[in-house]
């Protein structure tokens, strides 16, 4: 019996030759993303440029820990002649010589990559993406809350911490992040969206909450990539006139743009068209009444595969539960206390989650199985362990890939989502305890 514990054991923690983050994110691509940003020369201090990168991103996968304890779990650090270890206020200094920057260049090179890898799953020969907002909250002081700034509730009262306002360009059928745009949250969701205009693939469809129903957003989209679509829901007061209708319930329709848009962006129309496709049978002041879109061709793309597939929308604000409940266990407040370390480590969280995600569209694929049907708790639990074991393993290198991962690729399956009984409401917020603002 004990021989054969001894040999689990040993299959468990001898890593094969490729690590999971040196299989998605090559060694080369770091070096890459350090030389596009003149950091290659951190690499010869005691902690090298390219640990970390990785030290940043497993701070994302280890939110339980402490930083320095992050460092000796994975054994990142290095010693000089004598032994002597890095100190641990040598972390700090490390990363703030280390900036954001080049984290931000390998998020855009490995979202570019992985991204594609899931591009044949599309719908009517468009690639399917979503983009939806969040909020993460920091440490409250001075520079953070004077850099990022509170929300405000009304005029005599705001959040109880600086708040970052994220906007996340994501794959619908796979919850890759593509692109983000963050910053102070004294700008809007739709003003981070106009940022990701860029990025927008051709032959795609956007799908949007119904805060971005915005003229100088959509028709600027439509404007710089006439061969991508975008879909919003109406808004109770959203006013038109119908143009033609196409069936009962589908109509080719003609909007006002407001004069505040118009004066933001002298260049916007005054009157902008689009389809608008409604609901048979909408319930509650708070369904969906409809659907606005620029896919025109109703023999193309039918009016009752636009309502259904607007609904796999709501998928897409699960990876922000991924991200804060099970990555980040829920924390209140983010770890960093400057505004570079804010945004490095938000970097590194979202590089920490597409690592996550990567892998489980691998497991997917070996299950033929879609990758919302494979538990993302699971596959980051593994990810953890491999770390953990890998590092115990082989101290000084960067974790390696279990042999075993993926031959127990069925314990990651889900069982198919069960359709929701009753119409999808928006709950009332509210607490059984009483609150006391500490800026009261």
């Amino acid at each position: 019996m004990l021989e054969h514990w001894l040999l689990d054991t040993d299959t468990f923690a001898a890593p094969e030759a490729l690590s999971t983050f040196q299989k998605h994110i090559p060694l080369d691509w770091i070096h890459t993303a350090l030389e596009q940003t003149d950091k290659a020369s951190v690499r010869r201090r005691k902690l090298p440029a390219e640990l970390l990168v990785w030290l940043v991103i497993a701070m994302g996968l280890f939110r339980d820990r402490p930083i320095s304890d992050v460092v000796d779990k994975l054994d990142l650090k290095l010693t000089d002649k004598l032994g002597d270890s890095v100190a641990p206020s040598a972390i700090p200094q490390a990363r703030q010589r280390l900036t954001s920057e080049p984290l931000e260049a390998l998020f855009n090179l490995t979202a570019a990559h992985w991204v594609e890898e899931d591009s044949k799953d599309t719908w009517h020969g468009l690639r399917l993406f979503s983009i939806d907002g969040t909020q993460f909250r920091t440490a409250d002081t001075p520079e953070l809350a004077d850099h990022f700034g509170y929300i405000k509730h009304s005029k005599t009262s705001h959040t109880e911490y600086p708040i970052v306002r994220l906007c996340a360009f994501s794959s619908l059928r796979s919850r890759m992040i593509h692109n983000v745009a963050f910053g102070p949250s004294r700008k809007g969701e739709v003003t981070y969206a106009k940022q990701l205009l860029t990025d927008v693939p051709d032959n795609s469809l956007t799908l949007f909450d119904r805060c971005y129903l915005s003229a100088e957003l959509l028709v600027n989209w439509q404007r710089q990539h006439p061969y991508s679509h975008w879909m919003v829901p109406i808004k109770g007061n959203t006013k038109y006139t119908i143009l033609k209708s196409l069936s009962k319930r589908d109509h080719l329709v003609e909007m006002q743009v407001s004069p505040q848009a118009r004066k933001l962006d002298p260049s916007l129309p005054e009157l902008w068209q689009a389809r608008l496709v409604l609901y048979p049978n909408p319930t509650g002041p708070n369904h969906i009444k409809g659907v606005l879109c620029s896919l025109i061709d109703a023999q193309q793309y039918p009016a009752q595969d636009l309502l259904d597939v607007y609904f796999e929308r709501w998928e897409i604000e699960s990876s922000y539960g991924e991200i804060k409940h099970k990555m980040l266990e829920d924390t209140v407040l983010l770890r960093s206390q400057s505004i570079q370390g804010v945004t490095q480590e938000l970097w590194g969280i979202l590089l920490a989650y597409n690592l996550v995600r990567v892998e489980i569209s691998r497991i997917a694929h070996e299950a033929e199985v879609s990758p919302l049907r494979i538990s993302f708790v699971m596959a980051l639990r593994d990810i953890q362990d491999e770390v953990m074991w890998c590092a115990i393993a082989s101290p000084g290198s960067i974790p390696k890939k279990l042999r075993a991962m993926r031959e127990r690729v069925k314990r990651y399956i889900l069982p198919e989502k069960r359709k929701r009984p009753k119409s999808r409401t928006v709950r009332i917020s509210k607490t059984r305890y009483p609150i006391r603002s500490k800026h009261a």
